[in-house]
């Protein structure tokens, strides 16, 4: 029977598990799909012993995206670009890396909550690994303009100059929380770690459009500081990040077994579990 795994640490809160299960069931693949948790100077030794024992691929979470990435002696563009891999595919080549996390956020946006990008203003909170996984993507989705935002405005200048290229005919520019003030747009991502801490990014009122969606990337925390402070100000449409979670499985489980599932009663699914 073919395996895979998640490999983090901590891991055992992982939904993955129960995810891949319920794609495998769902779609008539036989395989197994456990949560292998790796001592945090053994992610490598762990990925060669689930190999060596006949394992097809894993996914990888915290804290080990960027180990990952160093494991890969091939690389999807995404990954490349994100600098990070959550997804392992070992085959008679090697070990190839992608990364899953910016399609699975964009195809929840755009595929489950209706939120087509295209034409769309994007304000992007954040410049570390979360928002350098997304911004490909976003990018990709071809929005009217793209800004990042940051609470040390050099590091999002500094994504920005990065993606400058791959940003194309889409306007791409990066400010402070405090200059984005007189600015409106219609989707709103916090990918910053402000909501880890209970906190809200200190965002100026005034910055969702008519119609707005507010998108935190956190999930499982019901309405994060971020979303209520954004139904405060006016976001119309609020969603966390259990739909990208889900989506970014489903970019994995294609990516090893070739079939893409449906997203929509897994999601359906965990978030009756979450009581959401």
């Amino acid at each position: 029977m073919d395996r895979y795994a998640v490999i983090g640490n901590p891991v055992a809160h992982s939904k993955s598990p129960v995810i891949h299960a319920a794609f495998a069931a769902q779609t008539g693949q036989t395989l197994t799909y456990a949560a292998l948790l790796a001592p945090l100077d053994g992610f490598a030794a762990t990925v060669a012993e689930f190999r060596t024992a006949g394992g097809r691929g894993c996914n990888v979470t915290v804290p080990f995206k960027l180990e990952a990435f160093a494991l890969a002696a091939r690389r999807s563009p995404r990954a490349q670009a994100a600098g990070a891999v959550n997804t392992l595919m070992f085959d008679a080549e090697g070990i190839y890396g992608d990364n899953t996390d910016g399609a699975g956020l964009v195809r929840d946006l755009t595929h489950n909550l209706d939120c087509p990008l295209a034409g769309r203003r994007v304000l992007l909170l954040g410049a570390g690994g979360a928002a350098r996984g997304a911004l490909l993507p976003l990018l990709s989705a071809g929005p009217a303009r793209l800004m990042l935002a940051n609470r040390t405005v050099s590091r999002a200048e500094a994504l920005a100059a990065e993606f400058a290229a791959a940003a194309g005919n889409t306007p791409l520019a990066a400010s402070g929380f405090a200059e984005l003030a007189g600015a409106q747009f219609d989707v709103v991502i916090n990918a910053t770690a402000a909501s880890l801490a209970d906190q809200a990014p200190p965002l100026p009122p005034g910055l969702y459009a008519p119609g707005a969606l507010a998108y935190d990337m956190m999930y499982g925390r019901g309405d994060t500081p971020f979303l209520v402070t954004a139904r405060r100000d006016g976001a119309t449409q609020l969603a966390d990040g259990l739909g990208m979670l889900v989506e970014q499985a489903a970019e994995s489980f294609l990516l090893w077994r070739g079939v893409r599932p449906e997203t929509a009663p897994v999601l359906a699914e965990l978030r009756r579990q979450l009581g959401k």
